[in-house]
């Protein structure tokens, strides 16, 4: 065998990956393009500048859909299916741009975006996404007024992005500095 071939034992399975496209949504396809893409406009930053140009872009986006995810808490006539099934649609749409995000910046680390070590973070991504949902609860009960109740959403939506993004970043850092200094060390003694 040749180094060239993908170990198939570090890359998760057609079930996981076929979960992820069909139920979440998420297309590597589109990861890779957009790393692409960025890497080729700006050649000389490194990836930790690349992933702070993905995290800030993100940030707008999770304010809106924050947002949007408490809209139909607001709908006064809604009954309660209808006002489940527009959180849980959401809390979906939420999801699946974390993932992307922190699956765009393993891939501006160099990080292959197929490989097991992935499912872990994406995990950890949809459980804190999926509790900040929960930040139209607390301003329910609390009695704040609806704009109240979009903003707090909107707001929690978009520091979760940030930290989910700064938080990223510092780990592949830290994963990439590792692996530099192994190679260094490899060279050292060749």
């Amino acid at each position: 065998m040749t180094s060239d071939l993908i170990d198939s034992r570090k890359l998760q399975s057609m079930s996981t990956d076929k979960f992820f496209y069909f139920f979440m949504g998420l297309r590597k396809g589109e990861v890779r393009r957009r790393v692409t893409a960025l890497r080729t406009r700006h050649p000389d930053e490194s990836p930790t500048q690349l992933a702070r140009r993905l995290n800030k872009a993100q940030i707008p986006l999770s304010f809106l859909g924050g947002t949007l995810l408490q809209a139909p808490l607001l709908v006064p006539y809604a009954g309660p299916v209808l006002k489940l099934m527009g959180v849980t649609g959401g809390t979906s749409v939420l999801m699946r741009m974390h993932l992307t995000l922190i699956l765009e910046i393993a891939m501006a680390f160099g990080k292959d975006i197929d490989e097991k070590a992935r499912m872990k973070e994406m995990i950890a991504v949809m459980t804190a996404a999926g509790l900040t949902s929960s930040a139209s609860m607390l301003t329910r009960n609390l009695n704040f007024k609806p704009y109240y109740t979009l903003l707090a959403g909107g707001v929690t939506v978009a520091a979760l992005s940030q930290l989910i993004g700064e938080t990223a970043i510092a780990y592949y850092a830290m994963g990439s500095q590792a692996v530099s200094m192994e190679d260094s060390s490899a060279a050292a003694t060749t």
